[in-house]
């Protein structure tokens, strides 16, 4: 199992004059540690206009600077926006950082979350599959084709050679957004990996495995000629420390990560500076719902997380990314946690890694048949939501 960390640069307010400068020098430095202690991953997302949930507009600029005091720690976008980019300026951006970073760049690609973000870009929410799966078909070959021209429904791009191209090739490995069991299947269909943004229960992580493997061997469906990467990463939340009240005391605020991005999704565009999210948040926690979110995550001691840990293990997840950036959760505290995790925890999962690979590979040679799941998008919705805030 490999571990990533993962930055939305959530920033509650009330904010000061430096807040936004503090939130990212702080972020580097969290990633530059995080390189030192070994952990595999690096993530930041694209989100436009969302106050206080994420402050993270340009992420290829924030990757770039950590491309610069990292060595080993790949940087992963999780994801660009390709509903309000253009290809060729993603190919652009992606290959340069991809050389700047000497090959560590992982290209997680989506379709934006609400109407906030997607119609200052003249994008309709109901467009925004169909935008994404034309922008896969316009971009991709940009990255190897010296010459490419490109007609769809949504972009016409004419003959040209978009430069620089990446160091990895064809490209950087590609990821898909998830959030339910319907767009873990669509990631294993399309033959990319599932970057899932979802609490789940080790339950639903078996269930959500088995579905994109099925998905992958037997119903592969690719857009276009790009490389596959059959790969499960599922989010956390996170906070390492000596004892399990410690640990829940310094991370309060994680599920504000829920909270707001549910906020953002229910709510039309709001008026800059009309809403308090903080505020809202903490009459949010108050209530059942709010109180039966805390629960849950790898959250707790060394040894808590390790008995937790073990249940995803033995789901086949690949990868587990680890929210410790959330609401008003410190910069010592993160540091500390990330500490005290890669000291305690860390080394033991990493060393399953050649066991999975080797299970990996049978499954994907078809030796290995997992349980698979007949689409029901109202039983999913239902177990998606049963599924929040349990371990």
């Amino acid at each position: 199992m490999k571990f990533g960390i993962f930055y939305e640069h959530q920033l509650p307010r009330p904010w000061a004059e430096d807040s936004e400068y503090r939130l990212l020098q702080n972020s580097l430095t969290q990633i530059e540690l995080a390189d030192r202690l070994g952990y595999d991953f690096a993530w930041e997302v694209e989100h436009h206009f969302l106050e206080e949930y994420s402050h993270s507009s340009a992420p290829e600029v924030f990757l770039a600077a950590a491309s610069q005091r990292t060595k080993n720690i790949r940087l992963g976008h999780g994801i660009i926006q390709l509903t309000t980019n253009h290809p060729a300026r993603v190919a652009e951006r992606v290959s340069t950082l991809d050389l700047l970073s000497h090959g560590r760049v992982e290209f997680g690609i989506g379709e934006a979350a609400s109407v906030t973000e997607l119609h200052p870009f003249d994008r309709r929410f109901r467009d925004k599959r169909a935008v994404w799966e034309d922008a896969v078909k316009a971009c991709l070959p940009m990255f190897w084709s010296e010459g490419w021209e490109y007609k769809g429904e949504y972009f016409n791009f004419p003959l040209r050679n978009v430069l620089p191209k990446p160091k990895q090739k064809p490209h950087p490995p590609l990821w898909v957004a998830c959030s339910q069991l319907e767009t873990i299947r669509m990631a294993g269909r399309r033959g990319m990996g599932a970057l899932g943004f979802q609490f789940l229960s080790a339950e639903m992580a078996h269930k959500w495995v088995g579905v994109y493997y099925n998905s992958y061997v037997k119903r592969l469906e690719k857009l276009c000629d790009y490389a596959t990467n059959p790969n499960i990463a599922l989010v956390s939340a996170f906070m390492c420390a000596p004892t399990d009240e410690e640990a829940q005391k310094k991370s309060e605020g994680w599920t504000f990560f829920a909270f707001a991005l549910r906020f953002y999704n229910m709510h039309g565009p709001v008026a800059p500076g009309t809403v308090n999210l903080w505020n809202e948040y903490q009459a949010f926690r108050a209530t059942p719902e709010g109180q039966k979110l805390m629960t849950g995550g790898l959250i707790g001691s060394p040894e808590t997380i390790r008995k937790r840990l073990a249940a995803f293990e033995d789901s086949h997840i690949d990868q587990v990314i680890l929210l410790n950036q959330a609401g008003k959760n410190t910069h010592e505290d993160i540091c500390s946690s990330l500490e005290l995790f890669a000291k305690e925890v860390m080394p033991e999962f990493h060393g399953y890694e050649a066991r999975h690979r080797e299970w990996k590979r049978d499954v994907l040679a078809g030796k290995i048949e997992l349980p698979d799941t007949d689409p029901d998008p109202e039983r999913e919705k239902l177990e998606t939501a049963l599924a929040r805030g349990r371990d």
